[in-house]
């Protein structure tokens, strides 16, 4: 299954939403399978952007459901860093555009990048 960075990004945002430090489980989100989901959140746990993963299957490959835990610190940083439509959407135009990977490490420069120059606008904005 090919990893898709908007479908993390969702994730996480519905883990903020829900996690109130237990485990959510069977997490939906429109338009993707249980399967997608859960494989998702399997990524964001072997990243460290969640504390817990776990997952049961029947006959080998069939998920009956699938539990996963609170955001971790590093995983709110990226939410932070990714939170911002204008930003996510800067951030994945630049990674098309300059032919780069897709990767958490890419996206997080190019969009702390892009935040900072947001930044230093509106600190010039305050000053002028």
């Amino acid at each position: 299954m090919k990893r898709d960075m908007d479908l993390i990004r969702k994730i996480l945002f519905d883990l903020e939403k829900q996690s109130d430090g237990t485990p959510v489980y069977d997490l939906e989100i429109d338009g993707h399978s249980d399967k997608e989901v859960a494989y998702h959140c399997k990524l964001l746990y072997d990243a460290g952007y969640v504390l817990n993963y776990d997952a049961s299957y029947a006959d080998g490959d069939y998920l009956i459901g699938f539990g996963v835990g609170s955001i971790s610190w590093d995983g709110h940083e990226l939410i932070d860093t990714i939170r911002n439509d204008t930003v996510w959407n800067k951030t994945k135009d630049t990674v098309v555009k300059n032919g780069l990977s897709m990767t958490v490490d890419v996206i997080k420069e190019i969009a702390t990048s892009i935040l900072s120059g947001m930044t230093q606008a509106a600190i010039k904005g305050l000053t002028t």
